[in-house]
């Protein structure tokens, strides 16, 4: 599969059974804006719980730090995902949007991400992961 078609969608709405939403989130779990608030009005996000599986979402936090505290948040998402290759992941642009992180900084967290089909990614950490290798 390459990955144009693993391209998380611009906007998601609605969600199959077996597809997840990932999200940036904080450690507090206070999930109000952004994605994060989305993932609470639509796809089962818990207040208080910033991190993993809640619903049909996943909370990667994104807000305590640089970008070396959000690594061992990601690097865990992955190994989740890899233990549930009958999900589909949809990750956001998580840390680019109120967490004020570059594509360019995130992006490289995903590198991994190549060989394991049902991670999607947006496709402005594809264009990065791609012109990096």
């Amino acid at each position: 599969m390459n990955v144009k078609e693993r391209t998380t969608p611009q906007n998601i709405s609605v969600l199959k059974p077996n597809e997840v939403f990932v999200f940036g989130s904080n450690l507090a779990g206070i999930h109000g804006g952004g994605a994060a608030r989305t993932a609470v009005e639509k796809f089962g996000a818990i207040m208080m719980q910033g991190i993993g599986l809640q619903g049909q979402s996943y909370a990667i936090p994104t807000m305590q730090g640089g970008v070396k505290t959000i690594k061992p948040y990601v690097d865990g998402f992955i190994d989740f995902a890899k233990s549930h290759p009958e999900m589909k992941f949809y990750v956001t642009r998580i840390g680019c949007g109120i967490a004020g992180f570059k594509d360019e900084e995130i992006a490289p967290l995903f590198a991994k991400c190549f060989s394991i089909d049902n991670i999607y990614l947006p496709a402005s950490f594809w264009k990065v992961l791609i012109d990096e290798f």
